[in-house]
């Protein structure tokens, strides 16, 4: 299969500068030419800061990287030094702001470069305009606005009353700028009341809009937006849309940032579902897999599948899934040889793990996704038809008996071996545990006694101010027992209902704010005022 970088930077071996488009600030709106074009770069220019996390998602592992700031001021200077690396790397790509064209100074770059020999291309990203305008729900152009004017912000940025009132209006630049650019405006006559929307940091977590209005809009800017922030700025009619189209700044967990202190592997799924809402989720493994210590036990478990001395196999975590699959790639066996043992799994993520290895579980509890659960609808063992009446329960050296215990007393022989050891994992890196400490994470999912245990020993305590969520009564007694106070506690022992707890009470937080006349703030905005 032909490799998309390959195809990315074409046949032919010409020095070429790739002038790419790095849209809004969201790395997964990068298009897909821009993504493959990353992925095979030997060398990447970027904006210091702006566009690492860009980089981090897309480029290759041996990418070189060059701030932009060592380019130069001058764009002849800037597209001089791009042919000169091109001709040393073969290619070159050039991050740039946006769709990388509309108040950009890539053709003055890119005409340098040509002048210098040098081939060069231009990847359009997705552009400001239209990113901010649907990100802030600020229509630029409706059923009655037929027309939108770009503007550069500025000193300079004059705009007619008499012939433009009822043209939809973008005008993009830096916080200082803008501020300049309202000056001219008012100047022209436009009236101080006129509504105008003002929004910073599109498409990620970060993401403010100010609904404001000419006359107010200068000093809110100073006092909340930091200094050479870009703010896109949108006034005409479409702009009272606001309320009804911010999709959004209005998800529930919006700008959260939430901590998992699960594997990277079990995290990943949790972290999408959190993006989703809004909120951005930070893994933090707490435990290490590793072989068991006596691994006899699970040889002969392994061979007793083979041979057909059991009649079900339970699995109670994607972990399990994850090292009976490997101890059978030991063997050179594949899931094939599960053929006429019924297979249980706990709960949606277990089942998903068996699915990814060729297995359908014949077995998922209809209610809780718990130990707890795989037991009430395990059915009770029948000499008839289960002669044998062997189960397998392949699990961690520090599994419960909550199953081990039901399915004995529902008939069946337990065979519970140790398939993997759990052991703390190593501390995260110096910044994180300085965040987890200062309270700098809104909250916590906690899905396991041991998550708690391990997250504090490792890590240290989270303060008060950080909502601390809870699978279940167990893990809120364990939390508890090292002095944090459970805010969330799951109706249900499964992930999906922790995390909407954690919605509710966030829109409650949100809603009681509200109602005393209070600006919503996270968690993290308030840590100095949470009492407990």
């Amino acid at each position: 299969m032909a490799n998309p970088a390959d195809e990315a930077f074409g046949a032919l071996a010409v020095p070429t500068v790739y002038f790419l488009g790095a849209g809004p600030g969201d790395p997964s709106l990068m298009t897909r030419r821009g993504t493959d074009l990353l992925a095979g770069a030997p060398l990447v220019v970027s904006d210091p800061t702006v566009h690492d996390g860009i980089l981090d998602a897309y480029a290759g592992a041996d990418v070189q990287r060059m701030d932009s700031t060592e380019l130069g001021q001058a764009a002849t200077t800037r597209g001089r030094k791009l042919a000169g690396l091109a001709r040393e790397h073969g290619s070159v790509v050039r991050l740039v702001p946006h769709d990388g064209v509309l108040f950009s100074a890539t053709t003055d770059e890119a005409a340098a470069v040509r002048r210098q020999g040098v081939d060069f291309e231009i990847v359009p990203g997705v552009g400001v305009a239209a990113s901010a305008a649907a990100y802030a729900g600020a229509p630029v152009t409706t059923n009655r606005v037929r027309s939108v004017r770009l503007v550069e912000a500025g000193e300079q940025s004059h705009i007619d009353v008499s012939k433009h009132r009822n043209t939809g209006h973008v005008i993009n630049g830096e916080r200082d700028d803008v501020i300049d650019a309202l000056t001219a405006l008012l100047g022209d006559g436009w009236d101080e009341g006129t509504p105008v929307l003002l929004t910073t940091e599109v498409s990620t977590i970060a993401q403010l809009t100010l609904e404001t209005t000419f006359g107010q809009a200068p000093s809110r800017l100073r006092d909340e937006v930091p200094e050479r922030t870009r703010v896109t700025m949108f006034f005409g009619q479409g702009v009272e849309q606001h309320a009804e189209l911010d999709w959004f700044e209005s998800r529930p967990l919006f700008g959260w940032r939430v901590l998992i202190p699960r594997t990277k592997e079990q995290g990943r799924s949790t972290a999408r579902e959190l993006s989703e809402l809004g909120a951005i989720g930070t893994i933090v493994p707490t435990i290490a897999i590793q072989p068991p210590r006596t691994p006899t036990q699970m040889e002969r478990a392994i061979q007793g599948l083979v041979n057909g001395d059991y009649q079900w196999v339970g699995l109670t975590s994607v972990n399990a899934v994850r090292a009976v699959r490997e101890w059978f790639e030991e063997f050179g066996l594949d899931a094939r040889a599960l053929a006429g043992v019924r297979v249980a799994a706990v709960g949606g993520p277990t089942a998903d793990a068996l699915e990814d290895w060729g297995v359908t579980p014949d077995l998922v509890p209809s209610g809780e996704h718990s130990a707890r659960g795989l037991v009430e609808d395990w059915p009770d063992r029948d000499p008839l038809i289960d002669p044998g009446g062997r189960v397998l329960l392949p699990r961690a050296d520090i599994a419960t008996e909550v199953l081990y215990e039901g399915l004995q007393e529902r008939g069946w022989e337990v065979h519970d071996v140790t398939a993997y050891r759990t052991v703390r994992a190593a501390p995260p890196p110096a910044p994180v545990r300085d965040s987890i400490k200062s309270g700098d994470f809104d909250a916590v999912l906690f899905t396991s006694s041991s998550t708690v245990r391990n997250l504090v020993g490792i890590a240290g305590k989270p303060p008060s101010s950080t909502v601390v969520c809870a699978i279940g009564p167990a893990t809120a007694q364990t939390a508890q027992e090292h002095g944090l106070e459970v805010d969330v506690l799951a109706d249900e022992a499964n992930l999906g209902s922790l995390i909407s707890g954690l919605v509710d009470f966030a829109v409650k937080k949100r809603t009681q704010d509200l109602a005393d006349g209070r600006a919503p703030l996270r968690p993290s905005q308030m840590r100095p005022l949470k009492k407990r």
